[in-house]
């Protein structure tokens, strides 16, 4: 069935659909991964976008059960080129298509991945909208793309209760802004006791299951819109050892008073160098995110930048000087991409054991 995907300026690309069909509405970004379509699919990071996969074959390796990172499918819809027909994987359960297509959402196939990806770079990451409808007509759809935004995604996305998972070790209280499998498991790996709370949960409803250590998790959307979370962060700064992810970076630089801005078109993909400035090395992570921190918004006297993106130079990393708290923009738990940056569960878990 034909497929278009029509940008707010105007473009359009026409394709064929997979998956299921109508029309879905998002922000257009692109994802530099060569794998990992089943990890970015269910990463509540991507909630509300359609996402372009800029490796141009996916669904070879199929789909199984084992490998998401949440319980559903967050994006709104999905951009690739070529797309496999028999995947050929022993895990395999089910083919991409039959997978978006149990799970409602709009894929489309056979477009030019690299001349989209192009625009996006060249003009900043827009909202688009995927039909299969047709009679589409694109100036149906101006003023809706104009005027979209993906309300609440953090709420949309946190768990609904506490959560425990037992351990023997550290007891560790996770903030879920929209937290990824991944982390909980790099978590209990390390013999901690888990508690997983809902984004709107209260300092005082942190601080009563006696955490050794808080985790901000990842998540979507504008870091400046999640107020109430940054005021619940200003209360726990101090108190207990801090490790921020992605989103939780950002929440915890807005509570310190730094700045954030939109990057132009985002860092996603499993394949970012970033330089750890400490050890003067650099690592190649797993980014899934459309802001960075201000760097010179932070109060030297507070905090320091710990960690810097090779290729544009933005903030990846903070270490705050004035309590046991340090966060990065990237995902040091991998899932999908290298996990060569999992040190740094280990370096949380040594600021939890002093």
């Amino acid at each position: 069935m034909k497929a278009i995907l029509a940008l707010e300026d105007g473009t359009q690309f026409v394709g064929e659909s997979f998956g299921a069909t109508g029309s879905c509405l998002g922000e257009t970004v692109f994802n530099t991964g060569m794998t990992g379509y089943e990890e970015a699919l269910t990463d509540p990071s991507f909630a509300g976008q359609i996402v372009t996969m800029t490796y141009p074959l996916m669904g070879n390796y199929g789909l199984n059960s084992e490998d998401k990172e949440s319980d559903r499918i967050h994006l709104k819809g999905f951009v690739i080129r070529e797309l496999s027909e028999q995947p050929s994987n022993f895990r395999a359960k089910e083919t991409l298509h039959q997978y978006l297509a149990r799970n409602n959402i709009i894929g489309i196939k056979g477009i030019d991945t690299r001349a989209l990806t192009r625009i996006l770079r060249e003009k900043g990451t827009m909202n688009g909208v995927i039909s299969t409808e047709p009679d589409f007509k694109f100036e149906d759809w101006i003023q809706k793309l104009k005027d979209h935004k993906f309300e609440n995604p953090v709420e949309k996305v946190t768990t609904k209760k506490i959560l425990h998972y037992e351990g023997t070790g550290k007891r560790i209280a996770v903030i879920d802004y929209g937290v990824k499998h991944n982390i909980i498991r790099c978590l209990q790996k390390r013999d901690c006791e888990v508690y997983v709370f809902p984004a709107a949960s209260t300092a005082d409803d942190i601080m009563a299951v006696y955490p050794d250590g808080i985790l901000l998790s990842n998540g979507p959307g504008n870091p400046k819109d999640c107020g109430s979370q940054t005021e619940v962060i200003k209360q726990l700064m101090g108190r207990k050892p801090i490790f921020g992810i992605c989103l939780g970076h950002l929440l915890a630089a807005i509570a310190n008073g730094a700045e954030t801005f939109k990057l132009k078109y985002g860092h996603r993909g499993g394949n970012h160098p970033v330089r750890d400035m400490e050890r003067d090395r650099i690592y190649i992570t797993s980014q899934g995110h459309g802001y960075a921190v201000l760097a010179d918004s932070l109060n030297s006297e507070k905090a320091i930048v710990s960690h810097i993106n090779v290729n544009d130079g933005t903030v990846e990393g903070i270490k705050y000087l004035d309590s046991p708290t340090f966060t990065v923009q990237f995902h040091p738990e991998g899932a999908p991409g290298p996990n060569d940056t999992e040190y740094l569960f280990d370096t949380f878990i040594s600021l939890c054991n002093r």
